[in-house]
């Protein structure tokens, strides 16, 4: 009778235990490029199973190997689909323009500057993703710096007017029109078959990307003036999934994600564009094969052209599309980070 009563003892301590274990269903960012393969697919796999002994483990996939759309992610993760969703903010931004503000052009120099412009937009960011998309922000990490790919002969900054380049975002192809060129809304797959074709002339994306992707096999031309941001990808939770884990769930995957997967991206992400620009225009230190692409360098008087135009015109556009009290809002934390102050009517 004793032993009865013990096995039962263990037998309901077991699945008291099993009960608590959650497993996630995740969609991470695009599936070939190194951000999910060096950092979202070892956390999920790895590192958050390891911090929580078993209790949080993840069943992984991407929104590309789904065959769902990018812009598709944070609506689903809204919806229930899936429990935690990671992809480009820049995506989804259709269903609320005052996400834009997160990925401001030419701001951010480096990855310490783009840091400090995320961190502080993060009030903002958890406000939109929880109003909007029913979800919790666990993370931002950076893509490297967004820049310019060409498959046509450039000199200088001035030379994108009046070419078909293809955004990464919205408010860069804003700035791009202002700049006198024409944005082309084009899937980040479908890039290199737009440059060989001749739908558009330029496009703009992370160098890594690029490199990992085989743009270099169909443009020429390379200027690393961050004119796309940084591209920042949000790991968001289902709000509804979030709130049924226990304190300590919630404490232990926030924490993990913030040590194991942001961390970690950000503290890489300065050092790799070097290395990828390295290697797409085959000069300097790179740790896989070089490329050949003509390197072209944005001068002085480049980047402050871009940046009196973004601050004159392109942000002062966004402010009244986000409406409300977003501009403000900006003005109040990401801008006296950066110093820059939205004139607002």
């Amino acid at each position: 009778m004793k032993f009865t009563t013990g096995l039962m003892a263990f037998t309901i301590a077991l699945v008291g235990t099993a009960a608590q274990a959650e497993e996630l269903s995740v969609v991470g960012s695009w599936s070939g490029l190194p951000l999910h393969k060096q950092y979202e697919k070892p956390f999920w796999e790895t590192k958050m199973p390891a911090a929580s002994n078993g209790d949080i483990t993840a069943a992984l996939t991407t929104h590309d190997q789904m065959g769902i759309k990018g812009g598709d992610v944070f609506r689903m993760l809204g919806q229930g689909v899936f429990d935690v969703g990671m992809t480009v903010a820049d995506y989804a931004v259709s269903d609320t323009p005052a996400l834009e503000g997160l990925d401001v052009p030419l701001i951010a120099t480096d990855a310490a500057a783009a840091k400090a412009m995320v961190d502080a937009a993060r009030p903002l960011v958890d406000d939109i993703y929880k109003d909007v998309f029913n979800a919790k922000v666990l993370g931002v990490a950076p893509y490297p710096p967004q820049v310019v790919f060409c498959n046509a002969e450039i000199a200088s900054l001035d030379d994108l007017k009046g070419k078909k380049i293809r955004a990464s975002g919205r408010m860069t192809g804003k700035l791009l029109e202002a700049l006198g060129a024409e944005a082309v809304s084009v899937g980040f797959g479908e890039v290199p078959g737009a440059l060989q074709k001749g739908v558009v002339d330029c496009a703009v994306t992370g160098a890594g990307s690029g490199y990992s992707a085989g743009w270099w096999e169909v443009s020429t031309h390379l200027m690393p003036i961050p004119l796309g941001g940084w591209d920042p990808v949000v790991t968001a939770i289902n709000l509804d999934k979030w709130n049924s884990l226990s304190a300590e769930q919630q404490d232990l995957l926030q924490a993990t994600v913030t040590a194991e997967l942001e961390a970690p991206a950000w503290e890489s992400a300065q050092n790799a564009l070097a290395t990828d620009v390295a290697c797409l225009t085959g000069t300097g230190d790179c740790p896989g094969e070089k490329r050949g692409m003509t390197l072209v360098a944005a001068t002085d008087a480049d980047v402050t052209t871009a940046r009196e135009i973004l601050v004159s015109k392109v942000l002062p556009d966004w402010a009244e599309r986000a409406g409300g009290d977003w501009g403000q809002r900006w003005n109040d934390t990401v801008g006296k980070v950066t110093g820059i102050e939205i004139p607002l009517k």
